[in-house]
C-alpha cells in the first residue's frame, strides 16, 4: 500500500492554495494587495501555482506611498510583467493633493496611516469584493486575532468581536452591498516557513533581504535607511552599516538588522536564533500599544 506523506510546507502551501482558490470561487472581483515584501511575493507565487498554466485571474493592486524603497518598485514592475497580470496602483500622494488626507509633518511623520484611505478608495474604485494579503498570525498581535477571511463592513472597518467561525475550513464569504473581505492565505505561516518555502520554491526576492550596505540613522533603536524622507534629529549622524531588511515597508518607518546574512541558508540560520520579532524593527508598530489594531479597525490592511 502506497503512503502519501506531504512534508509541513506542502500542507501549508496546500492550505494556502485551497484559500486562494475558494476566495476566486466565491468572489466576483478578487484581488491580492501587494506591496513588494517577501509575504506578498509568495502569495503571488502560490496564486501562480494555484492556477498554473492559466494566468492568474486577479490583479494585484499596491499602494504606493511615494516613500518606497526604489529596489521594491524595480521588481514590483519586473515581477509584473513575469506573470502577464494587470496591476493597479493607488496613490497617497494623489490622496493627499485631492485633500482627502492631511500629510504628517516633523522628523518622525509617515505616510503609513495615511494608506488606509487610499485603499479604500481604490478597492471602491475597482469594485474589489475579496483582497488578499500576505499578513500571518506570528508578526503581531492584532494579526493573530483575525481569521482567513475577514470580514469589512460598508465602511471598510474590521470587528474583532464579530468574526465568522471556520470550522473544519468552512469559509464564509456572504456579504451585503459595500462590504468586502480580506482573506490571509498564508495565515498559520511563521517567518521560518516563508523563509524555508523561498528556499525550497528557489523564489527570487529584491536584494533589501540580503546583507548589504547601506548608509543609516540609527533613532530610538531604529536602523533607518537614510533618505530624502527622513529629516535628521539634532545630533543624529549618519552611518555606514551592513544591514539587511526583515520586513518590507516605507523607507522612514522600516527598521533594518545588522546582518552578514547575504543568502538564504544565513538567513534561516539568522531567523532560527533571533530573539526579536519580525515587526519588531517597524517604527509604526512603536507609536502605541494597540497601534496595528486600531489602524485595522479604521481600514488598515
Amino acid at each position: 500500500m502506497t503512503q502519501y506523506y506531504l512534508s509541513h510546507l506542502e500542507e501549508l502551501e496546500a492550505e494556502a492554495i485551497f484559500v486562494i482558490r475558494e476566495v476566486v470561487s466565491q468572489f466576483e472581483k478578487p484581488a491580492l494587495l501587494f506591496s513588494g515584501g517577501k509575504d506578498s511575493i509568495v502569495l503571488a507565487h502560490l496564486s501562480r501555482k494555484a492556477f498554473y498554466p492559466s494566468r492568474i485571474p486577479f490583479p494585484l493592486i499596491h499602494i504606493d506611498t511615494g516613500h518606497n524603497f526604489p529596489e521594491t518598485i524595480a521588481f514590483r514592475d519586473e515581477l509584473v510583467k513575469e506573470l502577464g497580470v494587470q496591476l493597479i496602483v493607488g496613490s497617497v500622494q494623489k490622496s493627499i493633493d485631492d485633500g482627502k488626507v492631511r500629510e504628517e509633518t516633523g522628523a518622525n511623520a509617515s505616510r503609513n496611516a495615511l494608506q488606509t484611505v487610499t485603499l479604500l478608495d481604490t478597492l471602491e474604485e475597482y469594485k474589489i469584493d475579496a483582497a488578499m494579503g500576505g499578513a500571518r498570525r506570528d508578526e503581531e498581535k492584532a494579526r493573530a486575532k483575525e481569521r482567513f477571511f475577514s470580514h469589512r463592513d460598508e465602511f471598510g472597518q474590521w470587528d474583532p468581536k464579530n468574526q465568522r467561525p471556520e470550522l473544519w475550513n468552512l469559509f464564509n464569504g456572504k456579504k451585503h452591498m459595500g462590504e468586502h473581505f480580506r482573506v490571509f492565505p498564508i495565515s498559520n505561516w511563521t517567518e521560518m516557513d516563508v523563509w524555508q518555502y523561498i528556499q525550497s520554491q528557489d523564489i527570487a526576492l529584491p536584494s533589501l533581504y540580503f546583507s548589504h550596505q547601506r548608509d543609516c540613522v540609527v533613532r530610538d533603536g531604529v536602523i533607518l535607511a537614510k533618505s530624502d524622507f527622513v529629516q535628521l534629529k539634532p545630533n543624529e549622524e549618519i552611518k555606514n552599516l551592513t544591514v539587511r531588511y526583515r520586513t518590507c515597508g516605507d523607507m522612514p518607518i522600516t527598521g533594518a538588522v545588522e546582518s552578514e546574512a547575504d543568502d538564504l541558508d544565513k538567513i534561516i540560520a539568522e531567523v532560527a536564533t533571533t530573539r526579536t520579532t519580525e515587526r519588531g524593527t517597524r517604527a509604526d508598530d512603536k507609536r502605541g500599544e494597540t497601534a496595528m489594531e486600531d489602524r485595522k479597525k479604521s481600514g488598515y490592511f
